[in-house]
């Protein structure tokens, strides 16, 4: 572990982790395409700069994240945490397909992710969103018992909501919850966090710059899924652009990229979770490393406060219904 970034402990249940996590989804086509060379650079250079925790999902490209991310550690495995999230159903045309946390789908699920990974264990396995039609607890027991058989060292959950939380912890402890959060998303203040916290929970959290907007980051054509969420919707622009635009000023003024900024704010608020950046070239995840080196003073802060909130829901709305983490 990286000795001038002391480790995190991913709470009182989870692994010591570099103080910043890469997030991979962004590597599979969510954002557009994609340069899988690149990729596979941006993850190696993450080992090499001490980043710990690499974050994917099974149905991220279909498989094909799990693909990438297992050519870029082979020789690497005992410096990376795996963080894998599983449920989430896709179908030929790249189609979504609903959720499925059945004890015997999930094993499943596993047993191809360790095939694709080219690894025996994953660190952290977490259902990526709750199944209705299934009990937290029978979820979470199936996979407690692949903690037991050795195939998964820690369980994690993803957006889900306090009740879940503490169901899924009376079954087995949890390590952390990954959630959305950032100075765009700030919804997991209000009960989640101090249930967290309660607990000794702790948290990843993903869309630290919302998906790019913080950073002014715009959605690159049809394939890029961010064209359809809100936050990057034309009638949500005044306001967002000006946040983004005070954002930049700040930084230039305190000589920091937007994104550091971001990031740092997160950092300053959540000390004790993980921030998880996507980035998907060696220059951005410089750039977001930068913000280790720049610890924010309660001053700025109070400036970046006062730009007030960025408008438009981080999901479309059928999506937001099926969250249990805004319940």
């Amino acid at each position: 572990m990286n000795q001038k970034h002391p480790p995190l402990p991913l709470g009182r249940h989870g692994p010591q982790v570099f103080p910043i996590g890469l997030g991979a989804m962004g590597m599979s086509g969510m954002y557009g395409p994609s340069d899988e060379a690149e990729s596979i650079r941006t993850l190696q250079a993450a080992i090499e700069r001490g980043v710990t925790l690499i974050d994917t999902g099974d149905f991220y490209g279909m498989g094909h994240n799990e693909l990438l991310i297992g050519k870029a550690i082979a020789g690497r495995r005992d410096r990376v945490q795996l963080s894998v999230k599983f449920g989430a159903l896709r179908s030929p045309d790249c189609g979504w397909g609903g959720v499925d946390n059945r004890p015997v789908a999930l094993r499943n699920f596993l047993a191809y992710s360790l095939k694709r990974l080219g690894v025996d264990y994953v660190d952290i396995y977490r259902p990526a969103r709750l199944d209705p039609s299934v009990p937290i607890e029978d979820t979470i027991g199936a996979i407690a018992d692949l903690v037991k058989a050795g195939y998964v060292r820690h369980i994690g959950l993803s957006e889900v909501g306090a009740e879940t939380i503490r169901r899924a912890h009376l079954v087995h402890p949890i390590a952390d919850l990954q959630i959305e959060y950032s100075l765009a998303s700030r919804g997991p203040e209000q009960k989640i966090f101090p249930t967290l916290r309660e607990l000794g929970i702790s948290a990843t959290l993903y869309g630290v710059l919302s998906r790019g907007l913080l950073s002014g980051s715009k959605p690159n054509g049809p394939t890029d899924f961010r064209a359809y969420l809100p936050r990057f919707a034309d009638g949500q622009k005044p306001q967002n652009e000006g946040v983004v635009a005070g954002l930049a000023r700040i930084a230039k003024a305190k000589n920091l990229t937007p994104a550091q900024l971001a990031i740092g704010w997160v950092r300053r608020r959540t000390p004790e979770f993980l921030p998880v950046v996507g980035a998907r070239t060696v220059a951005q995840l410089n750039d977001a490393l930068g913000a280790l080196e720049h610890p924010l003073d309660d001053a700025t802060m109070a400036e970046i406060e006062a730009l007030g909130g960025v408008t438009g829901e981080r999901y479309q709305a059928e999506q937001m219904r099926h969250l249990d983490s805004e319940r």
